[in-house]
């Protein structure tokens, strides 16, 4: 008999593979999931197995609404709320991928958004990486990764950021958080994340004072590749 959860599990077992085959599954550090928003579901990475090893019967199905494990016998990503949040928060997202990859993670302790410099940065985000407040004590002691789902979504509804044109953050002294309208896409901005947060680091390294790209350049770069007027790649989806 088919699993009813097939699509979901195996695109997160494959996201959840692509993150460590690009080397951004820092230790154990990582974890993917997708929504089927039809039926109010989504598939995330079980707890404490290796993001190599993941198969897609281990992966586990949870309410958006509640949090209510659906269906699986393991225990859910302990990052689970998190992107429970993001879900509720960001209904145009179909994937959520979380890592401790070096680079980004590096940015995210040190409480600075990744500026946007050049045209590398420009293809996936309409300007910088943000990076969301520190959480209060609070915060942490109850209801931590819900609470990181807070300060991510604050941040957007404060600055006035679509989630569309910064498909990622960094959350303060932890890490990256991104989406997509799949979890293939969500790995791909993770990947794109960390390829931008070292070349920004190695770029400032050169020269501090590098100003950002101009709004032109960035307009240019992220609108032929995004949107209703995208002129990059084939109308398929391929890449050219």
């Amino acid at each position: 008999m088919r699993d009813e959860w097939a699509d979901i599990r195996e695109a997160t077992t494959a996201a959840t593979h692509a993150i460590a085959e690009a080397g951004l599954v820092l230790l154990a550090f990582g974890n993917a999931s997708a929504v089927d928003r039809a039926r109010g579901v989504f598939a995330i990475k079980p707890s404490g197995i290796p993001c190599e090893s993941v198969r897609p019967d281990q992966v586990v199905i949870v309410s958006i609404d509640d949090g209510r494990i659906v269906e699986g016998d393991l225990r859910p990503s302990s990052d689970e709320p998190t992107h429970r949040l993001l879900y509720q928060a960001f209904p145009g997202i179909g994937g959520v991928v979380h890592t401790h990859s070096m680079y980004a993670s590096a940015w995210a302790q040190a409480g600075r958004a990744v500026p946007c410099l050049g045209t590398t940065h420009a293809d996936h985000f309409r300007g910088a990486v943000p990076v969301t407040r520190a959480l209060t004590a609070a915060e942490i002691a109850e209801r931590y990764e819900w609470n990181t789902g807070v300060a991510i979504t604050e941040l957007y509804g404060a600055g006035g950021l679509d989630p569309a044109d910064a498909p990622g953050v960094l959350v303060r002294s932890h890490g990256p958080f991104v989406w997509g309208v799949s979890a293939a896409e969500a790995a791909h901005h993770a990947e794109a994340v960390e390829a931008i947060a070292r070349m920004a680091l190695q770029t400032l390294s050169i020269d501090p004072a590098t100003p950002p790209i101009s709004d032109a350049l960035l307009g240019r770069h992220f609108d032929r590749k995004h949107g209703v007027t995208a002129t990059y790649g084939q109308r398929s989806g391929g890449a050219s």
